[in-house]
């Protein structure tokens, strides 16, 4: 497996078109870890609410796996438009997509089938590459076309992908009678990144569907979707949790922590303090306990954060599993984990193995899970759900 040249961040955000319980637009993404690949879908399903969903979530779930396994794009395509059902009201089976398959050298192919056109900022410019059309049916009435193009993504490019909800946004007003539009969505978007270069891949895409909610004057006439992806230099953070199995063991995990070039968080009081011991600095105990009911954070010279173990640890587990966003909101040590778990994109987990015989205690609650299988479950999750490249070793 090739490494990458850069992370590759993803994220998106939506708003439901007003009035409806679900959204009609359905973004995918999918890490292929043994290929270094990843596959995201967006589809838009026709109309708005549940059945647009249905018509999207079907969509993007076969391009997904369609793609995972290689197949011709014209036949997903075909594939995909027979599979669909028709529309009770309407009688036409319908949804749009957009596929981008990313190899890990920054190869990117891309698939569009009447979805608003993608774009691609590299060096504030908007870059168009060149695009094949593909023509998959041809009736009196339409044809049915799809766009497939290729790039090389570099360091630091943005990849913006939308749902016309973003375009067509302020559709009928004074301002905007016919819509947003695309190049007008090409000048805020890189006004956006000109005013702060390093805006993450959920700020921006949240930035672009706040935009269009403002255009439509906070009444959504559509379902409005932005995902963004952003190739950039990885940011690294460790989790040390649990003493060594061997105590001859201490000054490697001591030095593990020293040399690590990224942030550093140390869940556990014991590792804290064979740390504190091996580096010859101080703890600091915090006392505001706040509302999380888990106990209050420490601190110490050349480490970011110091929290409780087993607790805190599967405290975050939980949250990971409730969150579906790269934002989090609130207080407490499992908060801030979680945070600075979603801000970084390289994940190193050093787990020591010594048993704590107070977590053997049947007494204490069930979700009191020995160490390693909550970190494998947070591990699990960061891989699958936020696409975070994690590593795992125990000492």
């Amino acid at each position: 497996m090739k490494d990458n040249p850069f992370f590759i961040e993803v994220d998106m955000w939506q708003q439901n078109c007003k009035g409806r319980p679900v959204c009609g637009d359905v973004f995918l993404s999918k890490k292929i870890k043994e290929e270094n690949r990843l596959v995201m879908v967006l589809s838009d399903g026709l109309g708005s609410g549940i059945k647009a969903n249905v018509l999207a979530s079907l969509t993007a779930s076969m391009a997904v796996n369609y793609t995972l396994l290689k197949e011709p794009i014209d036949r997903i395509a075909h594939t995909v438009m027979k599979t669909l059902p028709v529309d009770s009201e309407r009688k036409i089976s319908y949804a749009t997509f957009t596929i981008v398959d990313i190899e890990s050298d920054g190869e990117t192919n891309v698939v569009e089938y009447d979805n608003p056109s993608f774009v691609l900022i590299r060096n504030g410019k908007v870059i168009t590459p060149e695009k094949e059309s593909i023509t998959l049916e041809e009736s009196s009435i339409r044809k049915k076309v799809m766009y497939r193009s290729h790039f090389i993504a570099q360091k630091e490019d943005r990849m913006i992908l939308f749902s016309d909800g973003v375009t067509q946004s302020g559709m009928g007003t004074l301002q905007m009678p016919f819509g947003w539009g695309d190049e007008a969505v090409q000048k805020y978007i890189i006004k956006e990144l000109k005013s702060k270069p390093n805006k993450s891949a959920t700020a921006l895409a949240k930035k672009i569907v706040q935009q269009s909610q403002k255009n439509d004057i906070y009444l959504s006439k559509d379902d409005t979707t932005c995902a963004v992806v952003y190739f950039r230099e990885p940011r690294r953070l460790l989790i040390c949790t649990g003493p060594p199995f061997h105590e001859q063991k201490d000054k490697h995990l001591a030095s593990i922590v020293k040399s690590f070039p990224g942030k550093k968080i140390i869940c556990g009081g014991t590792t804290a303090q064979i740390l504190s011991r091996e580096f010859g600095k101080e703890i600091e105990v915090g006392f505001d306990v706040g509302k999380s009911g888990l106990p209050p954070t420490s601190s110490m010279e050349g480490v970011d954060l110091i929290t409780e173990g087993i607790l805190t640890i599967g405290k975050v587990a939980q949250l990971l599993d409730e969150h579906t966003t790269g934002e989090v909101e609130g207080d407490g040590p499992a908060i801030e984990i979680v945070k600075m778990l979603l801000q970084n994109d390289i994940i190193d987990f050093v787990v020591g193995t010594k048993i704590n015989i107070a977590h053997q205690d049947p007494n204490l609650p069930v979700e009191l899970e020995i160490r390693r299988n909550v970190v494998k479950r947070i591990v699990r999750l960061l891989e699958e759900k936020f696409l975070k490249e994690v590593r795992l070793q125990f000492i």
